[in-house]
This record gives structure tokens, C-alpha cells and sequence, in this order.
């Protein structure tokens, strides 16, 4: 497939840079449905003028419906995207992306999207739609989900679809409410996914942070000892990296508690640990729910964080060996690569002259 595209490359390159316009603006248009013409103009960074033609050439294709809620791609569209993926990640470089970060992560499966989330939010789901994807490859009927909360795992559970065949899955919470915009609490993504999936969830009713005395009387109620049963046994966890500062914001942190953390150089959070850049907890939110022992023992561990500013998060959380996936998105992998692929791997690349830039 590479040497042809490198062959095309240099026969066809007009015809070439045509089909990765037309790519992109269909891949778009999937991300964003229904959207209207100046939005997706912006989007991928063409002229209305330019676009219009574009769009109408794919519209007589059949690939995309125009109404006047705004484009959406057809069925036959669905199929194109779908066939030409691998193609278009063989020429955009994505796939040479994700063989370095899974050798150089440790991961069974990295799956890596175009752009950049940190400026895009159709990035953002894109790698929500690669999630999904990734999800339904792994899972299996009668399946235990543990989802934890946090703005892309929302993204992922609205693209979630149920497919036809009934798996029987069970959603469970991962941990309880970081008392911010319930949308992105792990209780209401964990809901919504048994919904888009047709199975059943069981929700964790607590706070995510407890003292001590509260802890001691919450962990002992018998529907919470149940939800943490499930916790416990799930097929499968579904989580968000954070960077360690932007997530003590969000849980409105003590400012002596800030100090210490910036002392302890913590880089990145999840399940209420914070993580320095070597991957050292460095501190622990006394929280109900998933706890770092628990992820280990998790068959399937999908880790879920894109934009180069999560990319130091992402490197100091994958050093504690216990995802399996990880999808992310092009700014981050790059933003990896550069900073944190081993010396003597970036020398080889470099003489080789394979070595993507930032």
C-alpha cells in the first residue's frame, strides 16, 4: 500500500492532494453532521467558493445529503470513508505514529486521529468516533464497562451506537461525581453509554472526594459495596488522562494543597492519583470507586487523551504499564515522539530519515 501511494505520489500528485481534499471534507462532514457550509469552510480550511464545488461534486456522487438542517454523509459515503482509511493513514504517516508509540508505550493497540484536539474540536470527535470503534472491537457479550467522567469520555459516549446484536453489556461508574457540569460526570456518561449500547448501568451515588469519617460510613452501605463489586470485576475500563493542575482546578483544590503538588511535580491525574513524570503517585485523593490496584487487574484498559498539551500527562500515566489501548490524537503523538521517544529508537529513526516533526 506504501510504495503505491509513494508511486501516485510521484505520477498523480495533483490527483493525489484532490483525494486527500475530498477525504478530508467527507471525514468532516462525518464528524460534524449535519453542518452547514460555512462551518465546515472553517473547518478544513478552504474558501466557500472552493467548497462549494467540492461539495457538489460529492453531493452528485452520492456521498453526502444536502438539506437544509446543513450536509450529512450518505450510507455509500460511510463506505468510501471506511475503505479509504487505512490508505489515508499510510499517507498522512498516522500508521508509522502509532507503531512507534506502541513500541514505545508498551501498548497492545495505539490508534491515532488527525489534528490536534487542543485547537479542534472536531479532533476531539474524531478521536471520540475512533474510541467507539476501538470499544466495540473488544468487547464481548455479557461484559462488565467501567467508564470514568470527564469531557472526551462524554464526546464518546454520544457517538456510541448500539449495533444489532444484543450483548447484554453492564455499564458501571468508575467513580463518583467531581461536583462540576454534570454532563461530564462519570455517572451521566455512564448512563448514556448503557442507553446508545441497550444495557443496563449501575451508578455510583457518591462524592468523589470524602474525609475520612465519611468514607468509613459510605464504603460499608450495601448498594455502594455492590457497585464497588462490579468496579472490581469489569472486562473493561474506559478512561480520560488530566493534566495533574487543570484537574485540581476543576475539584477547586486548596491553594496549599496546589503548592504541594507543584513541590511534588505532578504532571498528570487520573482515578485520583497524581502522577510526577516518572509515573510515582504522588498524591491520593481519598475517593470510592476505581483504585489504581483495581486497573491492573482490568482485561482491557482504554486510555483516552489527545492534544500536544496532554502529552506529558499521557507519557508520565502510560508509566504505570497498566492500559492496553490508547487513543490519541496526531498533536499529541507527535508532541510524544519528540519529547520522550528513547535515544537510542530516535537515532536509528533520525538516520533513517523517518522521524515525524512536532
Amino acid at each position: 500500500m506504501k510504495t503505491l501511494l509513494e508511486y501516485q505520489k510521484k505520477l498523480l500528485p495533483d490527483l493525489l492532494q484532490v483525494m486527500q481534499n475530498r477525504y478530508e471534507i467527507l471525514r468532516h462532514i462525518r464528524t460534524m453532521q449535519p453542518i452547514g457550509r460555512r462551518s465546515l469552510a472553517v473547518s478544513v480550511g478552504l474558501t466557500e467558493r472552493v467548497l462549494r464545488s467540492e461539495v457538489q461534486f460529492l453531493k452528485e456522487q452520492q456521498l453526502i445529503d444536502v438539506q437544509p438542517s446543513g450536509m450529512t454523509v450518505t450510507e455509500e459515503g460511510m463506505d468510501v470513508l471506511l475503505m479509504l482509511e487505512d490508505a489515508m493513514k499510510e499517507l498522512y504517516g498516522t500508521t508509522e505514529l502509532e507503531r512507534k508509540l506502541k513500541e514505545m508505550l508498551h501498548l497492545e493497540e495505539v490508534v491515532v486521529v488527525g489534528g490536534d484536539s487542543d485547537t479542534s474540536l472536531s479532533v476531539k470527535k474524531e478521536m471520540a468516533r475512533a474510541s467507539v470503534m476501538c470499544i466495540k472491537r473488544r468487547i464481548a457479550a455479557n461484559n462488565t464497562i467501567a467508564v470514568t467522567g470527564g469531557s472526551t469520555l462524554a464526546e464518546v459516549a454520544d457517538m456510541m451506537k448500539s449495533d444489532a446484536e444484543e450483548l447484554h453489556l453492564l455499564f458501571v461508574s468508575a467513580r463518583g461525581g467531581l461536583g462540576e457540569n454534570v454532563v461530564s460526570q462519570a455517572n451521566t456518561i455512564c448512563a448514556k453509554m448503557a442507553q446508545r449500547m441497550k444495557g443496563d448501568y449501575r451508578l455510583l451515588h457518591v462524592p468523589d472526594q470524602l474525609s475520612d469519617e465519611a468514607y468509613a460510613s459510605i464504603i460499608e452501605e450495601p448498594s455502594v459495596k455492590n457497585v464497588i463489586d462490579l468496579i472490581k470485576s469489569a472486562d473493561m475500563l474506559i478512561h480520560g488522562i488530566g493534566d495533574a493542575f487543570a484537574m485540581a482546578e476543576r475539584r477547586n483544590t486548596p491553594p496549599e494543597d496546589i503548592a504541594m503538588l507543584k513541590e511534588r511535580k505532578a504532571v498528570s491525574e487520573a482515578f485520583g492519583y497524581y502522577f510526577d513524570e516518572q509515573g510515582n503517585v504522588v498524591h491520593k485523593l481519598l475517593t470510592v470507586g476505581m483504585q489504581l490496584q483495581d486497573v491492573k487487574k482490568v482485561p482491557n484498559v482504554i486510555s483516552i487523551a489527545g492534544g500536544a498539551s496532554k502529552a506529558k500527562a499521557i507519557h508520565s500515566f502510560m508509566k504505570q504499564r497498566c492500559s492496553t489501548v490508547l487513543v490519541t490524537d496526531e498533536g499529541a503523538a507527535k508532541r510524544l515522539i519528540r519529547d520522550y521517544l528513547p535515544l537510542n529508537i530516535k537515532k536509528e529513526e533520525t538516520q533513517g530519515g523517518s522521524l515525524h516533526g512536532s
